[in-house]
Parts: structure tokens; sequence; C-alpha cells
């Protein structure tokens, strides 16, 4: 991210906007796959990957909307 620009649109806004949190920024591996073990496993550990995937999707929108309640939107 170019600091300068960052800067640049802080100001015009007039608003410094929190960062995202880190958890916000992750991404979720697939679950490992082990060669000889049941299917039935290894789908069940995608489906929590997923879980967890979209918990934090969920928590990512519930930051944008805290951002536009408290700062409007802009368009």
């Amino acid at each position: 991210m170019n600091k300068a620009a960052a800067t640049t649109g802080q100001a015009a806004a007039g608003v410094a906007l929190p960062p995202l949190p880190d958890d916000l920024r992750r991404q979720e591996a697939h679950a490992p796959v082990v060669e000889g073990e049941p299917v039935i496993a290894i789908l069940a550990r995608e489906r929590q990957a997923l879980d967890r995937a979209n918990a934090r999707q969920g928590r990512t929108i519930q930051f944008y909307d805290d951002l536009t309640s408290r700062y409007g939107t802009r368009r």
C-alpha cells in the first residue's frame, strides 16, 4: 500500500479509519488430505474450514457495517 496515497486520502476524507483486524485478512486453508484416511473424515474437516471462513466473512461484514453506521456512506 502506498503510504503517501493513504495519508492523502485520509486527509481528504477528514476521517482516519480504524485498521482492518488481522483476523479478517487471513485466508482459510483447505483441510489436509491424508492418504488412506476415510473420505468422510476429510470432508468433515473441510466443512469445519468452511464454517471458519464463513464466520470470518460475517465478522468482516459486521466490521464494514459498523464503519458505515459510524461514518456514513459516500458515493
